[in-house]
């Protein structure tokens, strides 16, 4: 098909060159640094990811064209929005890896276990008991030596601070809760960090939006 990228040469270069991308993706890649990012967690061809609350599907897209026609890519929403952008996501002929998970994620068994599962900026917005048993779950999802990649809006040091009303969280939680879950912490990337943030402003206010300091986390299952 015109346009689409063939998975030749560094598959993560050519998903992010990829002419059908929306333009305000590509637009957003600058600060959004998605070659960094899904270089840090590991995506390769033929990879079978779950994405968590995919939103737009800005790195959905990507992802499909990495893991290529070897791969599968389930998108499992968060309280869908009434707009349905996840499920229009999922049928979209110019992709044909994804899966769209229905209804809550807590019934979610995938068929095989999974090498990778994958969320940007919405680590922070499940609420403390069901985090637990979120990562639990997702534990239970991959296969030996799977990834869970976490890239998440920064709170303070030390806070232990997480959703509301900031929409931030402290890392040092994160590393917490998901090592409790069974996890090994296996690498952490500085690609998306600004000290220029205070850390202490809401990610949407207009200061600090699209520029918040930012962790990346990778976590093996053992």
């Amino acid at each position: 098909m015109a346009g689409r990228v063939q998975a030749q040469g560094d598959p993560i270069a050519a998903a992010v060159a990829d002419a059908m991308r929306p333009a305000a993706d590509r637009e957003a890649d600058a600060r959004r640094k998605p070659a960094q990012t899904l270089a840090f967690a590991q995506v390769r061809p033929g990879m079978k990811v779950a994405e968590l609350f995919p939103g737009g599907g800005y790195f959905s897209r990507m992802l499909s064209r990495v893991v290529g026609k070897g791969g599968q890519v389930w998108l499992i929403p968060w309280q869908e929005p009434q707009s349905g952008r996840t499920r229009r996501l999922a049928t979209d002929p110019v992709y044909g890896n994804f899966t769209y998970v229905d209804g809550n994620l807590f019934g979610f068994r995938p068929g095989e276990p999974l090498d990778m599962v994958f969320t940007v900026q919405n680590y922070h917005d499940i609420t403390s008991p069901q985090r637990a048993q979120v990562n639990q779950l997702i534990h239970r999802w991959l296969k030996p030596g799977g990834a869970y990649v976490i890239v998440d809006h920064a709170a303070v040091d030390g806070s232990g601070y997480a959703t509301l009303p900031l929409h931030r969280i402290d890392e040092a939680l994160v590393k917490k809760e998901v090592t409790a879950a069974g996890f090994v912490l296996a690498g952490e990337s500085q690609a998306l960090r600004n000290p220029k943030d205070d850390r202490k402003t809401n990610v949407f206010d207009p200061a600090i939006r699209g520029r918040t300091d930012q962790f990346m986390l990778r976590f093996v299952k053992p």
